[in-house]
């Protein structure tokens, strides 16, 4: 007896760790939990890297990350500004591609 139910704990522990460890993994529409908080890092940094700029608005610029692929969007006064998001965006380490979806008004 004291035999079964140290078999029937351990499956049941192995069954715990593997809904765990499936839980934190990623899929091509979602994040693993490590991929998530490195989005929000890049995010973080490619918006401190637009306020810095002198040649962007960058509360007019959202910035959205997924699995290291940099998405803008929003609206800027010139052509000009919207290449120069991107390049600030693509300069930033971490950062694999650079979608600008930035809008010239």
């Amino acid at each position: 007896m004291k035999n079964t139910n140290r078999l029937l704990r351990s499956w049941v522990s192995l069954i715990c760790i593997a809904v765990l460890l499936a839980s934190c993994a990623s899929t091509p529409k979602s994040q693993s939990t490590g991929e998530l908080l490195d989005s929000a890092a890049i995010t973080a940094k490619v918006k401190a890297e637009l306020a810095l700029s002198d040649s962007t608005s960058a509360l007019q610029i959202d910035v959205e990350t997924f699995k290291n692929e940099v998405i803008l969007s929003g609206f800027v006064e010139s052509e000009n500004e919207r290449l120069a998001a991107g390049q600030i965006a693509s300069a930033v380490s971490g950062v694999k591609s650079v979608k600008n979806s930035l809008v010239v008004k």
